[in-house]
C-alpha cells in the first residue's frame, strides 16, 4: 500500500492534536482533546504525564477514524511539543515519578536566584543561548531531584529517565518499557539550559553544577533523522509499525511549518504563550536585548540551523483565564464579537505577568496587572484589552528582535512583514490589531495548524515523502494580509502606555 500521508502529534500546554498532512501539505484529518491543568499552590502549575500519554492515543485513533485512513498509509509520524515541561519516570516500569513541571511554573526561583548569585548568568548564556530563568528544563530537573524523594537515588542508578515532552511521548510510542528510544532533538534539547550550543551536546559542567546525572538524559539526535528514532509496535496506538524519525519543539515547528528556511526570515506564533522566532542559519547570534539563542531545526547529526527567539509566557492562557477562572466569556472564540462592540479598551491596559515577564524583561517577581480602572470599564474593555495586551508583548519582542539583527555582523533584516500561526489567529480582530499595534502587514497562511505541519515535514523528509525544503516552500500559501489601520500617533500613544503598565508589574513579588 502507498505511503502518502505524514503524521504530526502536537502536545501542546492545553490539549493534544494528532493531524494527518498530504504531499501537498493539506489536513487529511485531525483529532483533538483537552487535558487537565493543575495547580498545587499560587505560581506552580503541573500536568498529569500518564493523562498526556492516555489522550495521545485517543487522538491518533480518532484522526484516523475521522479520516478513514489506513495507517499503513502514513510514511512517518513527528511529534512536536510543550518544550520546556519536564517529566521523569521509571524506567523499568515507564511510571511517572512526579507530575510534569509545566514550562510556565515558577517554584524554581531560589534555585535560579542562587545560580545567579553565584554569578553565572553570563557563563550560562554563552553556553546554551539562554537566560536563567524558571522557564527552562535544567532547574525543574533539578528541583525533583532535590524535593521527591527517592527520584535522586533511582536516577543515580540510571533508573531514571528524563525528558521534555517530546522524549515521554516517543519513548511511549516506541515501546515505553519495551525497548522504547530515549531521544530527543537539537530543538527541543537547546531548552533544557544544559545543552551547549557549539558542540551540540550536554553540558558536563552545566550538569555539575545543577548535580544531574547524566545518564538520565535523552540522546539529542537530529530533528529529522533518517536512521530513525524507532517504530511503533503493532500493539500501539497505530495498530501498525510507523516510523517514529521527526522532532521539533512546537515554536520550532512552527517556524518549519511556515517555511522559514533562510536567514532573516520570521514567525510569531499565537497559542498559549507566543514566541517569535528569526532565522540566523548557522551562525550563533547573542541578543544584549532579552533574547535567546536557540536552534532552529536539525537536518543531519552534529550540524543545526539557529534561531533568535523571543519568548512571551502568557497570551492565549490569558484568555483562558477570562473563561475558566474570571468565568466572563464561554469560550476564546466569542471574544472577537465581545472586543468589537467597543471602540478601544476603555483607557485600561492588562499586562498579564502570571508566570513574570519573559522576553524582552525576565523579570521572575513580576506579576499581573489590570491599571487604569474606572467605572467606566465594562467586560468589553477587558476583552480589548487582554487582546491587546497579545500584541503589545508582541511588539517589544519585534523591536528587540529588529534592534538584535540590525547590530549583528551575521544577520541584517528591517520586519516588512509578520507571519503568523497558532489557534489565536482565526480572530480576525486580533490580527488586526496587531498589525495597527506593530505597525505593520500581518499575514496569515492557509495552514493555521503550522506547528504540527513542521514536525510531519521533517518526519516526511527522512522517509522520502518530500525530497528537499524547496518541496515544502511550494506548499505554502496566504490566506489573508492584515494592513495596519492606526495613525502613529495613535499606535506610539497606545504603546507608551503599555510600557508605563508594564514598569507597574515588574518586581511585585519581594524576594
Amino acid at each position: 500500500m502507498l505511503a502518502e500521508f505524514a503524521g504530526a502529534l502536537d502536545q501542546g500546554t492545553t490539549g493534544t492534536r494528532f493531524m494527518l498532512f498530504n504531499r501537498r501539505g493539506e489536513v487529511v484529518s485531525s483529532c483533538y482533546e483537552e487535558h487537565r491543568q493543575i495547580y498545587p499552590r499560587p505560581g506552580w502549575v503541573e500536568h498529569d504525564p500518564r493523562e498526556i500519554w492516555d489522550k495521545s492515543q485517543r487522538v491518533i485513533k480518532g484522526a484516523l477514524a475521522a479520516g478513514a485512513v489506513n495507517p499503513r498509509r502514513i510514511a512517518a509520524v513527528g511529534i512536536t511539543n510543550q518544550r520546556e515541561t519536564t517529566v521523569i519516570w521509571d524506567a523499568r516500569t515507564g511510571e511517572p515519578l512526579y507530575n510534569a513541571i509545566v514550562w510556565q511554573c515558577t517554584r524554581t526561583q531560589e534555585i535560579c536566584q542562587r545560580l545567579m548569585d553565584q554569578g553565572l548568568e553570563d557563563e550560562v548564556r554563552a553556553r546554551t543561548g539562554l537566560v536563567i530563568a524558571t522557564y527552562f528544563s535544567g532547574p525543574k530537573i533539578a528541583w525533583i531531584l532535590d524535593n521527591v524523594p527517592g527520584v535522586r537515588a533511582k536516577a543515580e542508578r540510571g533508573e531514571a529517565l528524563f525528558g521534555n515532552i517530546d522524549t515521554w511521548l516517543i519513548w511511549n510510542l516506541t515501546g515505553g518499557p519495551y525497548g522504547g528510544a530515549h531521544v530527543t532533538d537539537y530543538t527541543n534539547a537547546s531548552r533544557t539550559m544544559l545543552m551547549n550550543l557549539r558542540t551540540l551536546d550536554w553540558d558536563d559542567e552545566l550538569l555539575a553544577i545543577l548535580r544531574i546525572p547524566r545518564a538520565m538524559l535523552p540522546q539529542i539526535r537530529p530533528s529529522s533523522d533518517k536512521r530513525l528514532y524507532g517504530t511503533t509496535p503493532t500493539t500501539g496506538p497505530f495498530g501498525a509499525p510507523i516510523p517514529v524519525c521527526g522532532d521539533l519543539g512546537d515554536q520550532q515547528g512552527a517556524l518549519v511549518g511556515q517555511t522559514c528556511f533562510s536567514p532573516g526570515e520570521a514567525k510569531n506564533t499565537y497559542g498559549t504563550g507566543s514566541f517569535t522566532l528569526l532565522n540566523t542559519g548557522s551562525g550563533i547570534v547573542s541578543s544584549p536585548s532579552g533574547l535567546l539563542t536557540t536552534v532552529a531545526y536539525s537536518l543531519e547529526p552534529g550540524r543545526a540551523t539557529y534561531a533568535l527567539e523571543g519568548s512571551i509566557a502568557i497570551t492565549g492562557a490569558a484568555v483562558q483565564w477570562l473563561r475558566d477562572n474570571l468565568q466572563i466569556i464561554r469560550t476564546a472564540a466569542e471574544t472577537e464579537q465581545i472586543a468589537a462592540t467597543v471602540e478601544d479598551a476603555g483607557g485600561i491596559y492588562f499586562v498579564p505577568a502570571f508566570s513574570g515577564l519573559f522576553a524582552p524583561h525576565w523579570d521572575m517577581y513580576a506579576r499581573g496587572v489590570i491599571v487604569g480602572l474606572t467605572r467606566y470599564v465594562t467586560r468589553a474593555h477587558l476583552v480589548r484589552a487582554t487582546l491587546e495586551a497579545i500584541c503589545y508583548q508582541s511588539r517589544e519582542v519585534l523591536e528587540a528582535m529588529a534592534h538584535d539583527a540590525a547590530r549583528s555582523g551575521d544577520v541584517g533584516i528591517a520586519l516588512q512583514t509578520l507571519k503568523v500561526d497558532g489557534g489565536a489567529v482565526k480572530n480576525n480582530l486580533l490580527m488586526q490589531l496587531q498589525a495597527d499595534i506593530l505597525g505593520k502587514p500581518v499575514v496569515r497562511p492557509r495552514v493555521e495548524e503550522t506547528t504540527a505541519l513542521g514536525s510531519a515535514y521533517m518526519a516526511g523528509l527522512a522517509t522520502g515523502l518530500w525530497d528537499n525544503l524547496e518541496d515544502l516552500r511550494a506548499n505554502w500559501q496566504i490566506d489573508r494580509v492584515f494592513e495596519p489601520a492606526w495613525d502613529e500617533e495613535r499606535r506610539e500613544t497606545a504603546y507608551r502606555g503599555w510600557q508605563r503598565a508594564v514598569e507597574r508589574a515588574k518586581g511585585w513579588v519581594e524576594r
